[in-house]
């Protein structure tokens, strides 16, 4: 009854430490999402990220996104990043990358 109840699903996107994230960041196809407030977005992020709130209307916005590209997502934590990550994947998004540690694990510039 129980024996599908303990497998875990696969969860669709990597977690990468803080350099190989900067290194997919390079990619031409790479597209860098902070899932941030305005407010903690505008405090500081990094270069060339696109600000896509997680608690704001997130799905919606993501609808229209090309699911070709590779897509590099952080938060504070990790968390919220992780979360959004998930819900990218289970929505055909199929290269989503999340930020282990968030930007407080970052040890490079930000802007």
């Amino acid at each position: 009854m129980f024996s599908n109840f303990f497998k875990s699903k696969p969860k669709g996107y990597n977690d990468l430490d803080a350099k190989s994230f900067q290194e997919g960041m390079k990619n031409k196809n790479a597209v860098i999402i902070d899932v941030r407030s305005a407010g903690e977005f505008a405090s500081g992020k990094l270069k060339g990220a696109r600000n896509i709130d997680l608690m704001g209307n997130f799905a919606k916005q993501i609808a229209g996104l090309p699911k070709d590209k590779e897509y590099y997502l952080y938060c504070r934590s990790g968390n919220r990043s992780g979360s959004a990550a998930g819900l990218m994947a289970s929505n055909g998004f199929e290269n989503v990358n999340n930020l282990k540690g968030g930007i407080m694990s970052w040890p490079f510039d930000t802007v």
